[in-house]
């Protein structure tokens, strides 16, 4: 019997253009264009930063046109390898990159970042980046799903999968044969790291797991091109990833439905600029505020009734002192849909430690509900119980969040998205945002991928 791993990498080597069904491409062409949006919202940050500062010490920032590969948030190129790590970092900062709800995986910063720098650098079509970046997704996501949910409690599924769905996705651009996906697999999943820890001390490690995911994906795949040989079974050996990462883990679930079931339009989009695991909550406190004419003033109590992956994640943040440790504080994100009606980049900026916020935020509680959690990961339902300053209890439910399939953006609202994270950043100027923004809705009809952002 041919092995979950050889069968994964089969596929993911020798899927055509052709085979991915048109409302799949045009999917795949949302979820590029609201990357592209979270990259440019990436810039000016200290720790995207950081990473662009070493890339340039160990590249270089005046890389020759051929072979070079964009850093969007600054207009310069590099090698693709650093130019991938770089874009990997900035489109994962903000929190505003997208998220599949089966794997508990963010597959945009780390197939897209590494599958353009590659596509600039080898000058490929648009159809072959389209292409490349549906293989990362399907791999991704099917990685996670086979990881299960006690991998998540302890890793980052981004930083884990992802590395596996950059490799998939630079490898199919690199024309790697069955045998040589599979070397890239090994390559990567030997690499494959990433560790909630960080959210305890409000450390930079987040984005340094896109980082490390994209970059060691993408050498992992030029690696394979050049014989490099890797691991046979690193998901199911006994001892690879299973092994040593989950206890739950299925490896049918590598194979589901491959071909037929297509993850990639399974993809959700982010509305709110916080964590994926509070948005449900949030949806749900907005709909009995709204449904009953309520301020925030009138919140005395708010009850979240949640699935554990909440409290694994959001639990160990009980004070945040830092703008990207707020988007993870249940409480902070709570507090400012109540405010503002949404929980979004400028209000975490100028009042996640504000009195009337931190008042709030100490007035919302976390409990597990066995019907959420069962229901998780497939449906992240939203289940609040807020208790009102005249003695009232109301109860409101969302079963999919603003930005699930079910309840998507239009592309309206995804360019609209895109405008006002460079607006926010200063990435782009709004002239510059809508022409690159324009161009990119017809990258299937792209002969050759170019640089996505002029720069100014």
């Amino acid at each position: 019997m041919t092995s979950y791993s050889a069968q994964l990498a089969t596929f993911a080597a020798q899927l055509h253009f052709e085979d991915i069904p048109e409302p799949v491409v045009r999917k795949t062409e949302d979820l590029l264009v609201d990357w592209f949006g979270a990259t440019v919202g990436g810039h000016g940050s200290r720790p995207v930063e950081n990473i662009n500062r070493f890339a340039r010490a160990m590249g270089s920032a005046q890389a020759s046109a051929q072979g070079a590969a964009e850093v969007i948030v600054d207009g310069t190129s590099n090698s693709p390898y650093l130019a991938a790590m770089v874009n990997a970092a900035a489109s994962h900062v903000a929190e505003q990159d997208d998220v599949h709800n089966g794997s508990v995986f963010h597959p945009a910063t780390v197939v897209f970042s590494p599958a353009v720098a590659v596509a600039q650098s080898l000058g490929a079509s648009g159809q072959q980046l389209l292409a490349a970046s549906v293989v990362g997704y399907e791999v991704g996501i099917r990685v996670g799903e086979f990881l299960g949910r006690s991998h998540y409690r302890v890793f980052h599924t981004t930083g884990t999968a992802g590395t596996l769905a950059a490799a998939a996705a630079v490898g199919h651009l690199l024309g790697l044969n069955a045998r040589q996906m599979q070397h890239a697999l090994g390559s990567a999943g030997t690499q494959s790291a990433g560790l909630w820890e960080f959210l305890r001390t409000a450390a930079d490690s987040k984005i340094l797991h896109t980082a490390h995911a994209a970059g060691a994906g993408l050498m992992s795949a030029y690696l394979a091109q050049d014989g490099f040989t890797g691991a046979a079974d690193i998901f199911e050996g006994p001892q690879g990833m299973a092994a040593g990462m989950s206890s739950d883990a299925d490896p049918a679930r590598l194979i589901d439905g491959l071909g037929t079931r297509w993850a990639t339009a399974e993809t959700s989009f982010k509305y709110h600029a916080s964590c994926r695991h509070t948005h449900p909550a949030a949806d749900a406190l907005l709909r009995v505020m709204q449904t009953h004419g309520l301020k925030s003033s009138d919140l005395a109590k708010v009850v979240t009734h949640v699935h554990q992956g909440a409290i694994d994640v959001l639990g160990p943040v009980v004070n945040p002192t830092t703008v990207h440790q707020s988007k993870f504080s249940m409480g902070t994100v709570l507090a400012m849909a109540a405010q503002f009606g949404h929980a979004g980049l400028n209000e975490f900026e100028q009042a996640f430690q504000t009195g009337a916020t931190q008042a709030l935020r100490d007035k919302v509680e976390m409990v597990l509900d066995p019907e959420v959690d069962g229901a998780y990961p497939k449906r992240w339902i939203g289940k609040v119980s807020v208790t009102t300053t005249d003695g009232r209890v109301l109860h409101g439910r969302v079963d999919e969040p603003k930005g699930d399939p079910g309840n998507t953006l239009s592309r309206q609202e995804i360019t609209d998205k895109a405008l006002r994270l460079a607006a926010f950043s200063g990435g782009a100027t709004p002239e510059a945002m809508r022409k690159a923004l324009d161009a990119l809705w017809q990258v299937a009809a792209w002969p050759k991928v170019g640089v996505l952002l002029a720069p100014v």
